[in-house]
């Protein structure tokens, strides 16, 4: 690794307070100390990308941090696209360095309160990897399709993802079309798109 063990690393910067991932905020944040940082206490964000990307308003490029405008927005929407046309699971990471003197040594941080910024953070980037289906899928999707059972998959992906994994397990084949695609040619709200239309 680039920045030596992951044992090493939660040692050095110890975890402080932490508000864990659920499904309605798509993120998880945790504070930690910052022995030998610009500031003593150090807040990261990891998540869905757009709901990181929301709380940024500033994104570190090459050790430098500027201005989140809107050609950088664009740059970051085409890089979540290409990964998750992919079908590859993209995270977004943010951070900030809490000031020393609304965040001296000791003080004492409420996750239920939210006494802390989560908001105008310093985007630093997205990964990607590769959750792939269970190999056994495509052959179930396609004696389901045979016995003439309609597969709907249920994913809480980016929709381009989970476009891409049910393309790979035959759960959407050429020429067919999702709701996202339907919206898109007959250029409507996907809204106003009747879900039984989707092939």
């Amino acid at each position: 690794m680039c920045c030596g063990s992951v044992k090493e690393m939660r040692e050095k910067y110890t975890k402080i307070a932490e508000v864990p991932f659920n499904s309605t905020n798509k993120y998880q944040l945790s504070i930690h100390n910052n022995p030998g940082g610009d500031t003593k206490h150090l807040l990261v964000m990891k998540g869905a990308p757009e709901r990181i990307l929301d709380r940024c308003s500033s994104i570190m490029i090459q050790g430098n941090e500027q201005v989140l405008d809107e050609e950088l927005k664009d740059a970051f929407q085409n890089a979540y696209l290409e990964l998750g046309g992919l079908g590859e699971r993209v995270l977004g990471f943010c951070l900030y360095n809490l000031p020393d003197d609304q965040f001296p040594e000791g003080f004492a941080f409420d996750t239920d309160e939210v006494n802390f910024p989560t908001e105008n953070l310093c985007f630093i980037g997205l990964m990607s990897m590769i959750d792939p289906p269970r190999a056994a899928v495509p052959d179930a999707v396609g004696k389901c399709r045979s016995a003439g059972i309609k597969v709907i998959m249920v994913a809480g992906d980016h929709p381009i993802t989970a476009k891409a994994i049910a393309k790979g397990v035959g759960i959407i084949s050429e020429g067919n079309e999702t709701v996202e695609d339907i919206a898109a040619r007959l250029n409507i709200p996907i809204t106003e798109v009747n879900p039984r239309d989707a092939k």
